[in-house]
């Protein structure tokens, strides 16, 4: 036994260069795989969890300036298949899936050659690493991929939509606010995902480290459900405020406000709705994240297993 324990335990020390070579930074074909099964995980994850996006959206969006009595997610749930139909609960999938491949690929994608550049620089690849490389993996991706987020919210929200393609909607948006537009709430949806790749991809990395070293857990599926798990609640907690500013701004022109920036929406929130509002559909975005962290994170490492990929 305390031969086995050794060598895990060397396994977590100086080990990351050696191990991040042999994966994303062996050939072109390396890095394909290694970005293809990033989006492909978060766009499976995604499909399968979009009506609970769909519930988050619409109760982010209650009693906008105003305190009161919130309607949960399980009568909105029933209030939306009865005035709009179980269609509706797939409005923006195409938008949704579309980015899912995109910046899922890149957000999991960039999250270890960020870790290793850090390792190479400061040759250490702590919790604080961890952390940054998720953080800088989180913003770029979602920089780059906001307007189909923009894109995806909008038809979420209008039922009224339901016969309007993305295509035309995007054509709607250009034409009548501007191509900016499609950048609206870039600052949170920045926010966001830098403290969503940060807490999920950190908290996911260390609780395998941590469950590998003081128990018996190994490298499978049981210590992915578990650290995945874990991952989801935490980036839960930390990014439910975040998503609820980004959701307000991305729909401004669609319901009344005037917020100038994400500071001044969430000082509004808590002035105006407590500070329960900036938790508005918590509960949805924990129902839905926390399948879609455990789900995204499963498929991933059995992907990169059987491409030959080492695990994450």
């Amino acid at each position: 036994m305390e031969g086995n324990s050794a060598s895990r335990n060397s396994s977590f020390s100086g080990t990351v260069k050696r191990n991040e070579k042999q994966n994303w930074a062996t050939s072109p074909s390396g890095a394909l795989y290694h970005f293809g099964t990033s989006g492909f995980s978060v766009a499976v994850a995604t499909g399968l969890t979009h009506p609970l996006d769909v519930l988050k959206v619409r109760l982010q969006m209650q009693l906008i300036g105003q305190r009161g009595p919130l309607i949960g997610m399980g009568p909105l749930f029933v209030q939306v298949l009865k005035n709009e139909g179980p269609k509706s609960l797939y409005l923006g999938l195409t938008p949704a899936l579309t980015r899912s491949l995109l910046y899922g690929g890149l957000r999991l994608g960039l999250y270890e050659p960020s870790k290793y550049a850090c390792d190479w620089a400061f040759d250490s690849t702590n919790i604080l690493v961890k952390i940054v490389s998720g953080a800088f993996a989180g913003s770029i991706s979602t920089a780059l991929t906001n307007p189909v987020e923009v894109l995806k919210v909008r038809l979420q929200m209008n039922s009224d939509m339901r016969q309007r393609g993305p295509i035309a909607e995007l054509h709607k948006i250009v034409s009548k606010e501007g191509i900016g537009a499609l950048w609206k709430g870039v600052g949170p949806a920045t926010a966001r995902a830098a403290a969503l790749t940060a807490s999920q991809l950190a908290t996911y990395d260390e609780s395998k480290r941590i469950l590998m070293k003081w128990t018996p857990l190994e490298e499978g599926f049981y210590l992915h459900l578990s650290s995945s798990t874990i991952a989801g609640l935490v980036s839960t907690l930390i990014t439910a405020p975040i998503d609820m500013v980004k959701t307000r701004l991305m729909l401004q022109r669609e319901r009344a406000g005037s917020y100038k920036n994400g500071f001044h929406c969430a000082y509004q929130v808590l002035r105006t709705e407590g500070p329960r509002g900036l938790y508005k559909g918590g509960f949805a975005i924990f129902a839905r994240l926390g399948p879609q962290t455990t789900i995204t994170f499963i498929l991933c490492e059995k992907l990169r297993k059987l491409v030959g990929l080492n695990a994450i």
